[in-house]
């Protein structure tokens, strides 16, 4: 029986070519493959289930899609290899595998209209193309989502030993893959609605094009899951308590609370007010054209951001990245002498692997950088601004849209009808 492994050329380098490695019966073939990866990345435990392949980091994303293809060619082996054997009651000799593998990996390559062929394709068309809807490039976390999604689908075709192409993905395929993705991977019910819809995307883009026909994915019952997440926002009052909380003891804080309350005050995405300067004041109104979507918002300037761009200098407080803000946001808000509103404990509803559960977390460790944005349309709404005033600032293109993304509970709700009820009848008594 043949053995097949995934050796390193060379090990004392930042970067080296890997190669498969098929021995059988006294023979040897020494097949490249084409990847390359750092060495101190590579796995050489062979206790660990990750043997020969590229250790998984958050610091380097990537190493699942790698290591996906290694996989891939493993098999592909493995099945050229019994394919052989079957045929011809022998076993293939070196030059006759090397001849197998580049035959099947020349017709893989050259067939861009399968349907794994065509979503690769469709990514790196992705790097260079526009938004049809704003102009600009396509963000790099979208094409994040979009490798991402590639990877798991064909992980499924990989274990499930199933074949996916434009024929096979219908309502079947739906079901199957998405309890793959429920009890195999334990996915959360958004990452899981976020996979299906990157599928719907290269799906709907490739039936325009004319490579597929197969209308099953338009199917309403092959639909993008969702749950409502328990997200939260900060009141007036507790922004107001974030504001004068005494940091003088960690300046790293200090910087982190003010730019969360530029967001609190401007309702821009972390990418946006984290990028705003001085050319972005005009005398009391801030402008900016917005990453995500190339619009210019126009935000009248709030007293708490010109007194914070003031304090620095009329320059902004010096930027992090978002993973070390959400990180300190929740450092800061733990501050249970001054702000004890966010130790209060609120019921958080996450369905992760077909398994629904109630957990009690603090209101300080919900909160993010996004939590900012959110803040700034919820407290407008509650302070009677009208919706489609808050959503030209919020980008949202639907009031319904809009109702989803604020955080307004049952006795907010309550006082907003109340003070509208009033304001009617001072109107009816004038």
């Amino acid at each position: 029986m043949a053995k097949y492994n995934f050796n390193l050329r060379e090990v004392n380098t930042s970067s080296t070519p890997i190669n498969f490695v098929i021995r059988w019966d006294n023979k040897r073939l020494v097949y490249p493959t084409g990847e390359t990866v750092n060495p101190k990345y590579w796995q050489t435990d062979k206790s660990k289930s990750d043997f020969q392949r590229a250790t998984q980091t958050r610091k380097i994303k990537s190493h699942s899609e790698l290591n996906s293809r290694l996989d891939d060619l493993q098999e592909t082996a493995k099945d050229l290899f019994r394919r052989y054997i079957n045929d011809n009651k022998r076993q293939p000799t070196v030059e006759v595998l090397r001849d197998l593998l580049n035959n099947e990996l020349s017709d893989i390559k050259e067939t861009p209209f399968d349907f794994f062929g065509f979503f690769k394709k469709y990514i790196e068309e992705s790097k260079t193309r526009t938004n049809i809807h704003t102009g600009r490039i396509i963000a790099g976390s979208t094409i994040k989502k979009y490798n991402n999604s590639f990877t798991h689908i064909k992980e499924y075709s990989r274990i499930k030993k199933k074949r996916i192409d434009f024929d096979t993905i219908d309502l079947d395929f739906y079901h199957d893959f998405s309890e793959y993705l429920i009890n195999t991977k334990k996915f959360a019910t958004n990452t899981i609605g976020k996979v299906i819809k990157v599928i719907k995307t290269v799906l709907n883009e490739a039936t325009e094009r004319g490579v597929n026909s197969n209308l099953a994915f338009r199917s309403k019952r092959f639909r993008v899951i969702s749950e409502k997440i328990n997200n939260v926002y900060l009141t007036e009052e507790e922004l107001n308590d974030l504001y004068h909380l005494d940091l003088s003891n960690s300046e790293r804080l200090e910087r982190v609370r003010d730019l969360f309350l530029i967001g609190c005050y401007t309702g821009l995405r972390f990418s946006d007010f984290t990028q705003l300067r001085p050319k972005n004041f005009k005398g009391k109104i801030i402008e900016i054209e917005t990453q995500k979507t190339g619009e210019t918002v126009k935000i009248p300037l709030h007293p708490k951001v010109e007194a914070i761009f003031k304090k620095y200098n009329n320059q902004l407080p010096p930027s992090i990245s978002n993973q070390k803000m959400n990180q300190y946001l929740k450092e800061l808000a733990n501050n249970k002498e001054k702000i004890k509103s966010l130790q209060v404990s609120t019921s958080v509803k996450t369905t992760r692997g077909g398994v629904t559960k109630h957990t009690n977390s603090k209101k300080y460790e919900l909160i993010s950088s996004h939590t900012a944005r959110r803040s700034f349309a919820s407290n407008l709404y509650l302070a009677g601004v009208p919706p489609i005033v808050i959503m030209g600032v919020t980008g949202h293109k639907t009031e319904e849209a809009f109702f989803k993304y604020i955080k307004i509970t049952s006795n907010e709700k309550a006082k907003i009808l109340e003070m509208y009820m009033n304001s009617q009848t001072n109107l009816k008594a004038v």
